[in-house]
């Protein structure tokens, strides 16, 4: 029984041999341990979505946990977004005119760069993120549209940082 033991003892030990605590950066941002998130610049006609898409980064961020978010002066690196566009697609029309829609998509692109804090020119890696969502229509259709905004700002930013995190 005791021989039993032994001989499985290093089996179950062998188990969380490859485990590593904390994540798997890029090795291009292996340096970096803080992002300081800069005012997302807004290229859409929607009020106030560079707020909510700031917000969203740093957000996305915080959950993610790979990186801290640091302010400007003691940041290793900067990221700097655009939010280049906002558009809606139908998904669903009205049952007898196909020209009123039910439910629309909104997707929402935007292009960003990870700059290092002491020299802006050194981009560490740059890209685009889509975040999409489904809305109903409902009467007043610019509520609904400012209602859906934050999902798809929140969900493009987590493609980005995912991809700042994990490297795809």
């Amino acid at each position: 029984m005791r021989f039993l033991l032994l001989a499985t003892l290093p089996l179950l030990l062998a188990s969380c041999a490859g485990y590593q605590q904390g994540g798997n950066k890029p090795v291009a941002l292996a340096h970096i341990s803080s992002i300081h998130v800069a005012m997302v610049r807004n290229d859409t006609q929607i009020p106030r979505a560079a707020a909510h898409a700031t917000n969203a980064i740093a957000d996305a961020i915080l959950l993610d946990g790979t990186y801290r978010l640091g302010s400007g002066s003691n940041a290793d690196a900067r990221l700097d977004a655009t939010l280049r566009e906002i558009s809606y697609r139908q998904v669903r029309s009205s049952r007898f005119d196909s020209q009123r829609s039910e439910e629309l998509e909104m997707s929402v692109v935007y292009e960003w760069s990870l700059v290092e804090a002491d020299n802006p020119l050194h981009i560490l890696q740059r890209g685009r993120s889509i975040g999409n969502t489904t809305f109903f229509v409902d009467p007043n259709l610019q509520t609904a549209r400012q209602t859906a905004l934050p999902d798809a700002l929140k969900r493009a930013a987590e493609s980005m940082i995912a991809r700042l995190a994990d490297g795809f």
